[in-house]
């Protein structure tokens, strides 16, 4: 018996939002053939770099910051992602890495796993399975990340990339930040069935059918094309999420992760395409008259938006790895842009990190760490993912006296 399609509650407004957009930008069908053209050239500068043995990600070190140059700052914004060396000390990480797996053992977390197989559909769309990410979220590693203060001196950099204020008010702070929970990533040598394909968090069909979202992408839909800025915060905190396990409810700046092991091309760690303004693209695309009314190309309420050869197939052209990166760096990315994880672990260590965004103080991150703080009290999954519940009542997990004042402040306290 087949299961209903995700999107089955969703296809009247499906029909309903193509219809408005395509009235609303009668030239939809140029628009679509102007930004073909400029993500062409694009990704035509990716390979050319990649030719030439060279990684397009940016990289700057944490201890020049301050001396970013406004041209690297613009660069990173056209590539919608960076890798930031040296925010932690090696042996730091080491301790770190070290504590964390002998918390998964700890929890027995192997032991439980298979009580627990298929509460986590996030990943189900797309054409890999997901990688080894370990669904704890209190360790003392983890919150001792979070909490650091080198961290927040690098959250604070990244948000100032972004247009923080709208109409004379602030979107959100970018000083102070809201900790948003995750997981944690451990790939053994050898894994060829734990990657990612290529995707987009954040929302899938919202993105055509929401009014906070259509107002994010107000320019791609209508107006002047070239208006829009992918850095722009304006009515990013009030697109609303349809509700699913894994799907984030907060608005992040950035996605991203701490290295705890040192991982690079072929170690089964992170693709990017580093291009800020492929969803729009894809918004587009989804618009032109090849695809059925009541489809999004392939885009599935409460999954990951994935990027298919049948509907996206230019941009794969320019997904690739990031570059290497040691332990203690750190490697973030645009919540629009596309990325996913190597199918196969081709090296001889373990690809280890922490997953770790920026989440701004705002109003819609607020409510969220409302909920989450509870669920850091009794030791519960984030209530953004599947309840696996692995440390609920384990008396080893993090607490409220393992808090800095730092620490206290980003969980709302």
């Amino acid at each position: 018996m087949n299961k209903p399609s995700p999107n089955a509650p969703y296809l009247d407004a499906i029909r309903a939002a193509k219809r408005t957009l395509r009235q609303q930008i009668p030239d939809y069908k140029e628009r679509f053939e102007a930004l073909t053209a400029v993500l062409k050239s694009d990704i035509a500068d990716i390979q050319a770099i990649r030719a030439k043995g060279e990684c397009p990600v940016p990289e700057i070190a944490f201890d020049a910051l301050d001396q970013v140059t406004e041209a690297q700052r613009e660069n990173i914004k056209r590539r919608g992602c960076v890798v930031i060396k040296g925010v932690f000390p090696k042996a730091q990480i080491e301790a770190w890495n070290s504590d964390i797996a002998h918390y998964l053992d700890d929890v027995k977390y192997l032991e439980r796993m298979e009580e627990k197989r298929g509460i986590d559909q996030y990943f189900s769309a797309l054409a890999s399975s997901k990688p080894q990410i370990y669904s704890v979220y209190w360790s003392k590693p983890q919150m001792q990340a979070r909490q650091s203060e080198a961290l927040a001196r690098t959250r604070q950099w990244l948000n100032r990339l972004w247009k923080y204020q709208h109409d004379g008010a602030d979107v959100f702070n970018p000083d102070q930040e809201l900790t948003y929970v995750d997981r944690v990533r451990q790939r053994q040598p050898g894994d060829a069935t734990l990657g990612l394909s290529p995707h987009c968090d954040g929302g899938t069909i919202e993105r055509w059918i929401d009014p906070g979202y259509q107002q994010v992408y107000r320019h791609i839909f209508g107006g002047d094309l070239s208006a829009y800025d992918a850095f722009d915060a304006a009515y990013r905190t009030v697109a609303r999420e349809i509700p699913s396990p894994a799907v984030c409810r907060m608005f992040r700046t950035f996605q991203g992760w701490t290295a705890l092991t040192r991982q690079g091309p072929g170690d089964g760690t992170l693709n990017v395409l580093p291009i800020a303004n492929a969803v729009p693209w894809m918004l587009l695309r989804a618009l032109q008259d090849d695809v059925p009314e009541d489809e999004l190309c392939g885009a599935q309420a409460g999954r990951a938006m994935l990027v298919s050869e049948q509907y996206h197939a230019m941009l794969l052209d320019g997904y690739g790895p990031i570059p290497q990166v040691e332990a203690g760096d750190t490697v973030w990315w645009h919540p629009d842009v596309i990325h996913g994880v190597e199918d196969k672990h081709q090296g001889t260590g373990y690809s280890n990190v922490i997953y770790i965004g920026a989440a701004p103080d705002c109003d819609k991150n607020r409510i969220f760490s409302d909920l989450q703080r509870a669920a850091f009290e009794t030791g519960a999954s984030s209530p953004d993912f599947a309840a696996e519940n692995y440390e609920l009542g384990f008396e080893g997990r993090a607490m409220l006296s393992d808090l800095s004042p730092l620490g206290r402040r980003q969980m709302g306290y």
